[in-house]
């Protein structure tokens, strides 16, 4: 008996997740917690990455905040989220597109992926 796996097992979230990879635009539905109150917060990106597998997996969304781009980084398993969204599936050839932060303009745009 492998006891990671037993604790893997354990640790899995309820939630399920859909599927999305890196160049994705997705909006993640996550849950904020202010002294008493509780609302949904929707923060809307792109993907940048996606580590890890299980619970203890997590991904990079990347948005654009006026003039300045904010990273956020999720973990998978995370009670907090309450659904995430798949907007457009984006077509990149790399797992990791870091290179994106440094694009402006019309270089920033990522192809859609047509089914």
């Amino acid at each position: 008996m492998d006891l990671m796996k037993v604790v893997n097992e354990e640790y899995a979230s309820q939630n399920e997740l859909p599927k999305f990879s890196a160049g994705d635009t997705i909006t993640v539905h996550y849950k904020i917690i202010e002294g008493n109150k509780e609302r949904i917060q929707q923060y809307r990106g792109v993907v940048i990455q996606r580590r890890g597998k299980g619970h203890t997996g997590t991904f990079t969304v990347r948005k654009m905040s006026g003039n300045i781009g904010v990273e956020r980084i999720f973990p998978s398993s995370s009670p907090f989220i309450d659904k995430i969204e798949v907007n457009k599936h984006g077509r990149v050839k790399r797992a990791r597109i870091f290179y994106f932060r440094d694009l402006t303009g019309k270089k920033a745009r990522i192809k859609e992926k047509r089914f």
